[in-house]
């Protein structure tokens, strides 16, 4: 599909899409006019709004993670709106606009796709594909650079300390298997709990931290996301407890009325019922 310079090919509705990306831009740039605006969206800078692009970032990956397809294109949409909210804040500073938006990744797009875009051979696999973007991504961050610059700060910590350590690991500095981790992760454990009786609330943190970075590479290892994992456990969890409060809302009862021991057999009943 041809998109340099020239009309594409695909399914895609570029007059449609293209009239609604102006028209959401235009209702941004009079939300934020300081004569007949909105109050509140006059008020804001990059800073309070950074927030609310995290968190309409993670909505999108909870639909996706639920498959609410029917609800993916409204959290799409607002977190598309964080993008132009940012850009016409920008224009209004002078700092640059919407359009250098656009720009900027469409020329980052086609530099890092020279398979796609330019001379080089497709026929290579998908993780040969990702070290050559990786290669890309240090090459244009110059040769000053150390190796873990550019992951972001804001980053959820766990996705965080996964991007640390395949950067890391780039450059073999990691573990050979599995069994290293998990024999780390012991180690941090014991060192955890032989300890947490003399240490400060900082250094018990400092330690729980060293845990949930082990616990991080544990997850790059046997090749699954932890925020995912971790976001499948807390939806298990919400589900099973919501069953405790049915049942103990037929005898007449609420948590705050009940104890450990019942709620715990309930618990465990609950796990039974999901597993038929």
């Amino acid at each position: 599909m041809a998109i340099i310079g020239g009309e594409a090919m695909g399914t895609i509705d570029f007059e449609q899409a293209l009239t609604q990306m102006q028209r959401l831009l235009r209702i941004m740039e009079t939300l934020r006019d300081p004569q007949t605006g909105c109050p509140w969206d006059i008020e804001q800078t990059f800073a309070t709004i950074a927030p609310y692009t995290i968190e309409e970032a993670h909505e999108v990956a909870d639909a996706i993670a639920r498959q609410a397809w029917g609800e993916l294109p409204s959290e799409l949409g607002d977190l598309l709106l964080q993008v132009v909210f940012h850009a016409q804040m920008a224009s209004e500073a002078g700092v640059f606009t919407f359009a250098d938006v656009a720009r900027a990744i469409c020329d980052k797009m086609i530099v890092r796709h020279p398979h796609v875009f330019g001379g080089e051979t497709r026929d290579k696999s998908s993780s040969q594909q990702t070290l050559d973007w990786e290669k890309q991504k240090a090459a244009e961050r110059g040769q000053d650079a150390r190796i873990l610059d550019g992951v972001a700060m804001g980053l959820p910590a766990l996705t965080r300390a996964i991007k640390l350590q395949n950067r890391a690991a780039r450059v073999g500095f990691d573990w050979p298997s599995t069994d290293e981790v998990l024999d780390k992760l012991r180690e941090e454990i014991a060192e955890l709990a032989q300890a947490r009786a003399s240490l400060s609330p900082d250094a018990i943190e400092d330690e729980f931290g060293d845990i949930l970075f082990v616990m991080a590479n544990l997850a790059r290892h046997i090749k699954i996301d932890p925020e995912a994992a971790l976001r499948r456990t807390n939806a298990k969890f919400t589900r099973r407890f919501a069953r405790i409060e049915d049942w103990l809302r037929e005898d007449g009862k609420t948590p705050a009325t009940s104890d450990l021991a019942e709620m715990d057999s309930l618990w465990n009943r609950a796990k039974r019922e999901e597993r038929g």
